[in-house]
């Protein structure tokens, strides 16, 4: 193994870390309606923990409103069951045919609230990206002392690896702070 392999293993660990953020601060509520904000919802379908968005047709037809038309009729009450289950602050109503979900507008409590969130999940994704940056250093460290490497080349990956961990980590910190002004402007 080699300095270079440490650092070309670090970069794509931490791009997985920057993408699951992505995909948390899509959940984070805004003020409106998005498709992703049911992602989390888990139907029970026949016994099978099936998640929403294969089940049933979900859309925005408007910025307050999402509606859910189930494909098998039958799974409805299921379904307005799991969106409550949920806890996401939403309440469904059900015309028979289709579940409507209004999207209530964010009071100034609730906005801090999100944005307290937001920096926790951020938090959250700084501490996995300083714990790649720990394996790969440790990854080096390991090699000195085999003396695979030498004190040069460890040094010089130790500063690899550090500068990308600063990268994604500002890359981090934008997409919080990115998150936060849509939250507190909406």
């Amino acid at each position: 193994m080699s300095v270079n392999t440490v650092t070309s293993e670090t970069s794509p660990k931490m791009e997985l870390v920057v993408e699951d953020l992505r995909r948390k601060l899509a959940n984070v509520r805004t003020g409106r309606a998005t498709v992703g904000f049911l992602d989390p919802v888990v139907v029970d379908y026949y016994g099978t923990p099936t998640p929403l968005n294969q089940m049933a047709s979900v859309a925005v037809p408007e910025p307050q409103l999402i509606t859910v038309q189930p494909w098998d009729i039958s799974q409805l009450a299921a379904v307005e069951k799991a969106i409550t289950a949920a806890n996401l602050g939403v309440n469904p109503s059900n015309d028979g045919k289709i579940i409507r979900l209004p999207i209530p507008p964010l009071n100034e409590e609730r906005r801090k609230q999100l944005a307290k969130q937001v920096h926790e999940i951020a938090e959250d994704h700084r501490v996995a990206i300083r714990n790649v940056r720990h394996a790969s250093n440790d990854a080096l460290k390991k090699m000195l002392k085999d003396k695979e490497i030498s004190e040069d080349d460890e040094r010089f990956g130790l500063d690899e690896v550090q500068k990308l961990t600063n990268n994604f980590v500002a890359k981090i910190d934008e997409l919080a702070k990115t998150k936060e002004q849509e939250i507190m402007s909406v």
